[in-house]
């Protein structure tokens, strides 16, 4: 086999064969493909794409370069769920105790953050002591005591993806849906999930801009996973406005340990059942309607809020913040950032806030800088709210000594202000 071949073939829109893919990810992944020569065949994927036979064919190949998971001795159904990402986006936080309320285990290995603000790691990292590095000896060890665990990805999950992404990132082959899809896929079908749901976000602050784009993703994921022998599921939902009120690290937390207290209701609150029960009926609990009562009855009698507290204990975190929030590292600024005019919130472009939160130092920019686990954004004012010129709405925090002032004028301009109420759309789409 000759890679220029193969790129040949790809490029004049021809199928590629299973033997054919898998040599292609081996060799590269060894190192005897030049980048290069991967980089062409990606842009011809980019403009050929490629079928459901070959993006499965993908999928596992690069799932297969590393480490597969065995998780049949954690015993019973095991679920994982895989969001494309948004700001304020800790569901994992809810969903992951609710689903382990009801037996189901959910060991979830996550990443970090790469632009607004950090992954669900860098979030529980944000509580004291919390440890995200296990063996898998440990990892093991928390589900089969609680029912769940999140650790940080391993470096042997997927390599072949981590070589492919970094060549993607800098020629301009990131949005193809077939490579998206195998890229996703490969990692959750190397943690060895029974079944697998998928949060696809579209709008202003997801990778996915457009409805029609958000679909095509979903279909391929869950095509793949189907084809993998796995159960899946995807949910689309709105990031056309950021989740719930918290933008950033240990903010989200709160936000999350408040969602479990019964406390808080409204977009967070309602995309965390869906997820929750569309993960329990994949095991085969109830239909979803059904399981989605089972959701609200984990929170309301407080189950799902001591599987959390028992989680933060077992990874070594300091579990006394669930009731004391102050235990949190406190940031050292504090800025109300006020409207200039009154009238409704017809719009907010999430992107710009989750640009205005890295800026205040939750996220990183680059990979392995520091974030600041104080630093973020509360957001007391939602789409459709109504709001008077002068009134605060949203709060800044930060540890850094820095000029407010270019990224409250940069999210003031994120908030569109008109004279009457805007349709508000929900946060699930379908």
């Amino acid at each position: 086999m000759q890679m220029y071949d193969l790129i040949n073939k790809k490029r004049h829109g021809l199928s590629l064969s299973r033997e054919e893919i898998y040599w292609i990810v081996e060799n590269f992944t060894n190192g005897v493909i030049p980048d290069y020569q991967m980089s062409a065949f990606l842009m011809a994927v980019c403009f050929a794409s490629m079928n459901e036979g070959e993006t499965a064919d993908l999928t596992m190949a690069m799932a297969n370069s590393g480490d597969m998971l065995d998780l049949s001795s954690f015993g019973g159904f095991t679920v994982d769920k895989h969001s494309t990402g948004g700001v304020g986006d800790k569901t994992t936080l809810i969903i992951a105790p609710i689903v382990a309320s009801y037996g189901v285990k959910v060991p979830k290995m996550s990443g970090r953050g790469l632009g607004h603000t950090g992954g669900t790691i860098d979030k529980l990292e944000s509580i004291p002591g919390f440890k995200t590095a296990l063996s898998f000896e440990e990892f093991s060890d928390v589900v089969k005591k609680c029912g769940l665990a999140v650790v940080g990805q391993t470096a042997h999950l997927a390599p072949a993806d981590k070589k492919i992404y970094a060549l993607r990132d800098i020629t301009a082959t990131v949005e193809s849906i077939p490579l998206i899809s195998s890229s996703i896929m490969s990692k959750k079908l190397a943690t060895g999930a029974d079944g697998i749901v998928l949060d696809i976000k579209v709008g202003s602050g997801a990778f996915m801009k457009n409805i029609d784009d958000a679909r095509k993703l979903a279909e391929s994921m869950t095509k793949t996973a189907h084809l993998a022998g796995r159960k899946c599921k995807a949910i689309i939902t709105n990031m056309d406005k950021p989740l719930g009120r918290a933008i950033g690290n240990s903010l989200e937390v709160i936000e999350a340990i408040e969602v479990l207290k019964n406390k808080v209701r409204g977009d967070l609150y309602d995309i965390c059942i869906e997820l929750s029960a569309n993960m329990l009926s994949l095991s085969g609990m109830a239909n979803v309607e059904e399981c989605r009562h089972l959701a609200k009855n984990a929170i309301e009698n407080g189950t799902a809020l001591e599987k959390l507290r028992e989680m933060i204990k077992l990874q070594s975190g300091n579990e006394k913040v669930i009731d004391d929030y102050g235990l949190f590292k406190a940031p050292a600024h504090k800025y109300e950032v006020r409207a200039d005019r009154s009238g409704y919130i017809s719009s907010i472009n999430c992107e710009e806030c989750g640009i205005c939160a890295l800026m205040l130092g939750a996220g990183r920019a680059v990979k392995n800088a520091d974030i600041d686990p104080s630093a973020g954004i509360i957001l007391n004012k939602l789409l459709g709210d109504k709001v008077e010129a002068g009134e605060v709405i949203a709060v800044f925090y930060t540890s850094q000594n820095i000029d407010i002032s270019e990224i409250e004028q940069k999210f003031l301009s994120s908030y569109s202000i008109s004279d009457k109420v805007e349709k508000n759309f929900g946060i699930i789409i379908e």
